[in-house]
């Protein structure tokens, strides 16, 4: 958190001398359900904080036939600039501070109650994000907003433990012996993460 704060506070000591309109919004979208807080900078350029955050079951099975039952927990703090060069469509760009990672439990075939504790986190804290949208926070009234761009995360990193239960010896040796293979296969598997798709839409109330 100490990260995010310091995104926040530099970005509003940038902007705030500024400022000529501002407005709160509410959203829901890929990145979780949320709220942005933005004022406007200069006729076509505004700053925007926001937070937004989700968990849901997410299942993976990896090269290896083993099955990861988990949760996806989403957890993203944005810094972002809105450039409207085109009344209200704009550009965005910034980064958005994330925590997102997959907590899961692999199914072993070892027996014994035995299995597989995995966490993959994003490889980067701090994403890059890029995108096109419809309407600005900072706007007047009432209005709808859109976001569609790409959150670049990098690529994701696992940790994997064996938990052995009742196996003893050469049998829980190799169930850890799988669990470090498993690591890159379920990076593998959850790959396409690097690049998290965000599409985002809200409401807004500016004045």
């Amino acid at each position: 958190m100490k990260t995010y704060k310091k995104a926040a506070v530099a970005l509003a000591l940038v902007t705030a001398g500024s400022a000529h309109a501002a407005g709160i919004g509410v959203r829901a979208g890929t990145t979780g359900i949320g709220a942005d807080v933005a004022w406007s900078v200069a006729p076509t350029l505004s700053a925007r904080l926001g937070y937004s955050g989700m968990k849901f079951d997410y299942d993976a099975t990896t090269d290896s036939n083993i099955r990861y039952d988990g949760k996806l927990k989403l957890s993203n703090f944005n810094a972002l600039l809105d450039f409207s060069p085109l009344g209200p469509f704009r550009i965005t760009g910034g980064f958005i501070f994330n925590d997102n990672k997959f907590d899961a439990i692999g199914t072993s075939s070892a027996g014994g109650g035995s299995s597989l504790s995995a966490s993959v986190k994003a490889g980067r804290s701090a994403a890059p994000y890029l995108g096109v949208g419809y309407g600005n926070v900072s706007g007047l009234g009432i209005n709808f907003y859109a976001d569609l761009g790409i959150m670049f995360m990098g690529s994701p990193s696992a940790t994997i433990t064996a938990n052995c239960g009742t196996l003893t010896g050469g049998a829980c040796t190799n169930l850890q012996n799988t669990a470090a293979a498993e690591r890159a296969r379920l990076e593998d598997e959850l790959k396409n993460f690097k690049y998290f798709p965000v599409l985002n839409i809200g409401l807004t109330v500016g004045f």
